[in-house]
């Protein structure tokens, strides 16, 4: 215990105790209060002055339940099964490093009680997940929302790891943002390219250096296909692999055993039709052909890309290719 605080803040460190060692499974009597306000906090009071601001806590609005047992919080701003979720988030989040993970764990646990900081275990094994080592992440995404608001280029070194396992600068770009999205536990900023004149998806993750220039950004509306802004829902189901091509119409045949994984990556918005073969079905839908062929070759059992000819070709030429390495030709 430090300084002894004064009695007038009583009715605030109830409100932390409570907060701190109180849940339905562990309400905390009046008695209990009164020890820790002494032992936490210096604070010499009794029983009925607990009693009173408890009182005053439910008026003022806090969810405050009393039972034999005691009393607790009964509402929290978020109950545990969210703060679960919000950990397993930051978990899966493959560009946020291990430390910052556990930075992170650590305070969403402070949102709830002792109880439940005791059932998390996750933060002690956090270094075993595959994380980025990239600490520059958060301090880029700063950035990037403060060159999208202000309409400024950013310029970058964009990185690839080596055999070496360390992350290595592979070009400089200068780049216009227009936003920063979350797709499959990675983070994309989403700009136009100057010296490919294009759009391009980039992992936050393999970027330094990240500076922001006083030249102002390439408008969004004046890239070609984007004149209405960015089609968000495009973006969900046409780029599956993030990549930047122009999407286009997809036929392909299916077995019907993976409609369903389909649906996972592409989304609803796709049309299905029977065949003459009772356990195939025709698919057609928008997507990037790049993704497309990616996707494809890793269902190629259950699979055929009917149209376009030159995504078929492509994907014809590439499984020649691979089964010529395979026979050692």
């Amino acid at each position: 215990m430090g300084a002894s605080e004064p009695k007038k803040l009583a009715l605030l460190r109830i409100k932390d105790i409570l907060e701190e060692h109180s849940d339905y499974d562990h309400p905390i009597t009046q008695e209990e209060i009164v020890a820790k306000l002494k032992a936490q906090y210096g604070i010499d009071v009794d029983r009925k002055t607990v009693g009173r601001n408890l009182s005053l806590l439910k008026e003022a609005g806090v969810e405050i339940e009393s039972k034999r047992g005691g009393s607790y919080i009964a509402e929290r701003r978020f109950d545990d099964s969210e703060l679960r979720l919000l950990i397993d988030g930051v978990l899966s989040s493959k560009h946020v490093t291990a430390r910052q993970s556990k930075d992170l764990i650590e305070r969403i646990c402070e949102l709830s009680n002792k109880y439940f900081k005791a059932s998390v275990r996750y933060v002690h094994s956090v270094n075993e997940w595959s994380k980025t080592e990239n600490q520059a992440v958060f301090y880029n995404i700063a950035l990037v929302h403060t060159a999208i608001e202000e309409a400024r280029k950013i310029t970058f070194s964009y990185n690839k790891y080596g055999t070496d396992k360390k992350l290595h600068r592979s070009s400089t770009q200068t780049v216009s943002p227009y936003l920063m999205l979350l797709h499959n536990q990675r983070y994309y900023l989403r700009g136009y390219n100057d010296r490919y004149q294009t759009i391009q998806n980039y992992r936050l993750d393999r970027i330094t250096n990240m500076e922001i220039l006083d030249e102002k950004a390439f408008p969004l509306k004046k890239v070609p296909g984007n004149e209405r802004g960015i089609d968000y829902k495009l973006l969900g189901s046409a780029y599956p692999y993030m990549f930047s091509d122009e999407p286009e119409r997809i036929d392909f045949t299916a077995d019907k055993i993976i409609v369903d994984q389909v649906i996972d990556w592409f989304g609803k918005d796709i049309t299905i039709s029977e065949t003459a073969d009772e356990g195939k079905v025709s698919i057609s839908l928008t997507a990037s052909p790049m993704a497309m062929k990616y996707w494809a070759l890793q269902y190629i059992n259950g699979v055929e890309i009917i149209r376009p000819e030159k995504l078929r070709s492509e994907i014809i030429a590439d499984l020649e290719k691979g089964l010529g390495k395979y026979k050692g030709q």
